[in-house]
C-alpha cells in the first residue's frame, strides 16, 4: 500500500489539516445525506487512521444518524461551516475526509462509488454539456 500526503483547509483558512491517504480507497458516495449535507449531488471522501491525521483550528460537529444507520459525527469549520471530515461519534479510530477541502483533490479520483440507487440520473450526461473556463453569464436576472 502506497500512502499519499494531503493538505487540506476550509474555505476561510481558519482550519488545515495534514493526512496519509491511499489514493485506492477514494470513493464517492451518493446517498441522500451526502448530497444534502454537502449541498452537491454526491460527496467524495477518502478514509485515514486517526494517527495519520492531524488537524489545526477550531471545529465544530454535528451527529447525524446516517442511511445506513450509523452515529456519524459531520464535522466543519466553526467560522465558514465547510464540510472537512466525517467519524464514528464516540471511539473513533478514522475520519472520512472530504475531497473538496484537499488540495490535491485532482489526483484523488474515486476508485468506488456506493449508495448508486440515489444517484443522481443526470450525473451521466455531464460530459455532454456545453463547458466554459470560468463563470460567464448565460442567464440574464429575469431568466432566474
Amino acid at each position: 500500500m502506497s500512502l499519499m500526503n494531503i493538505n487540506g483547509k476550509c474555505h476561510c483558512g481558519a482550519v488545515t489539516f495534514t493526512a496519509r491517504v491511499d489514493p485506492k480507497k477514494v470513493m464517492a458516495c451518493h446517498c441522500e445525506d451526502c448530497q444534502i449535507l454537502s449541498g452537491a449531488p454526491l460527496r467524495a471522501g477518502v478514509p485515514t487512521t486517526l494517527e495519520n491525521f492531524s488537524l489545526h483550528g477550531e471545529v465544530k460537529s454535528y451527529v447525524k444518524v446516517s442511511q445506513s444507520g450509523n452515529r456519524r459525527a459531520q464535522v466543519f469549520c466553526g467560522t465558514c461551516a465547510t464540510p472537512l471530515f466525517s467519524r464514528a461519534e464516540t471511539n473513533a479510530t478514522s475520519v472520512m475526509v472530504r475531497l473538496g477541502c484537499v488540495s490535491e483533490r485532482e489526483q484523488l479520483k474515486p476508485m468506488l462509488s456506493i449508495w448508486a440507487r440515489s444517484s443522481i440520473g443526470w450525473l451521466s450526461d455531464l460530459d455532454k454539456t456545453p463547458k466554459s473556463e470560468q463563470q460567464e453569464v448565460y442567464f440574464k436576472a429575469e431568466d432566474a
